[in-house]
């Protein structure tokens, strides 16, 4: 069926589709504001989403305002071309349009309850700040200022986090009593309660050891999931230079500060860009001195930032990228196949993608030349590897 999302600017067609089995989605939390949706998330989502067949702005969506969105990689597109394959499945991220935050959300002000709890589920933030000055798009505080703007969300965070923290050491101070092991818990938890109340997220408190990181990983605090700082700006400050924006320089200095990222985009222009076939949208870059437009970038970011990488399978019926941790193992990168794959793995035969172009797309010289190797159970996946499971069950 289709429902139509009614937007300031105009109304956006979107498909609603069942996603349950799409494999390798990461998911991905936009505090977004209303105008970047509009002007650049919705419409460019749409155009890489849809399956061919929807005009453009009709786009997939697991529920409303959750959007499925291809990861841009050349590698599978010309693994394609070489394999004149059926199927092109590239990676893809997961975004969410969440609930709006007010002061005193994190005491269940306006939606603020909603806005935590979808926050809770998400595995990193992408938090849109406005850098720009118009006259004819008013703040909703009245000014532009996004030092304010990310001190409103981070302080909501760390409130909700202080009481999440307050409580496990709570636990701890009691288990501590018959169990002596439980003092490195109960100090690091004063010191990371300590360093939230001087207003600081839980990702740039100081980790000392591996049980430190255990306890932020297994307390769901919301300051600690990792960060992008979007700084929405204006055309004038691409084409004049981004770094004269005092409001982006400001952004950069909070980033550095959290150990979070940045990413300056231009929500103007990503609506245009959008609305643009690939050589134009190529032309467009280069006359404004980029490569690859804010959207690209900003899941390319995303991706990076969660420690992800691909593996690519290659052959006639399908070429497809595979999300995997970086770090993950042989045998549990073929059971984001079918767990089949795992439990009879036998070996991987795997070919970096570089050295498979260099051979001219061609497997046997690859083998001739010995790029293709033999892989057991503790190799460990690199990103780009064209591979093919062997398994018994």
């Amino acid at each position: 069926m289709t429902v139509a999302v009614v937007c300031d600017l105009q109304i956006i067609k979107i498909t609603v589709e069942n996603y349950s089995s799409f494999a390798c989605i990461c998911r991905v939390s936009c505090n977004l504001t209303r105008a970047f949706i509009e002007a650049a998330a919705v419409i460019k989502l749409g155009k890489v989403i849809g399956n061919g067949d929807e005009p453009h702005g009709v786009c997939r969506v697991v529920k409303l305002l959750k959007l499925l969105v291809e990861l841009a990689d050349e590698r599978i597109k010309k693994l394609g071309e070489l394999y004149n394959t059926k199927k092109v499945t590239p990676a893809v991220i997961e975004f969410v349009d969440i609930a709006g935050l007010v002061k005193g959300a994190s005491k269940g002000e306006g939606l603020g309850n909603k806005f935590l709890a979808n926050i809770r589920e998400v595995d990193a933030v992408v938090h849109v700040v406005r850098c720009f000055e118009s006259t004819d798009i008013i703040h909703v505080e009245g000014s532009v200022d996004p030092v304010r703007d990310i001190e409103t969300i981070n302080l909501e965070l760390i409130f909700s986090d202080i009481e999440m923290a307050q409580r496990r050491l709570d636990r701890a101070t009691k288990a501590l009593k018959g169990d002596k092991k439980m003092q490195g818990e109960v100090d690091f938890l004063k010191r990371l309660i300590a360093h939230l109340e001087e207003g600081l997220p839980a990702r740039s408190v100081e980790i000392t050891d591996e049980s430190e990181q255990e306890i932020i990983n297994t307390t769901a605090l919301l300051s600690a999931k990792p960060v992008i700082y979007a700084c929405n700006m204006s055309e004038d400050d691409f084409i004049g230079g981004i770094d004269q924006n005092a409001n982006f320089n400001a952004v950069k200095e909070i980033a550095a500060k959290e150990n979070a990222e940045i990413l300056p985009i231009c929500a103007a222009l990503e609506a245009e860009i959008s609305s643009l076939d690939d050589e134009e949208k190529v032309l467009f870059l280069e006359e404004l001195g980029l490569e690859r437009s804010g959207l690209d970038r900003m899941i390319q970011k995303c991706y990076s930032l969660l420690g992800l990488i691909s593996y690519l399978t290659a052959g006639k019926p399908e070429v497809r990228a595979w999300t995997i941790v970086k770090g993950t193992k042989a045998p549990q990168a073929a059971g984001k196949i079918h767990t089949d794959f795992e439990r009879g793995f036998i070996r991987a035969e795997v070919i970096a993608y570089n050295d498979f172009m260099e051979c001219g797309g061609s497997m046997v010289t690859a083998k001739e030349k010995g790029l293709v190797r033999s892989e057991g159970k503790e190799y460990v996946m690199n990103d780009g590897d064209i591979v093919l499971f062997r398994f018994n069950v």
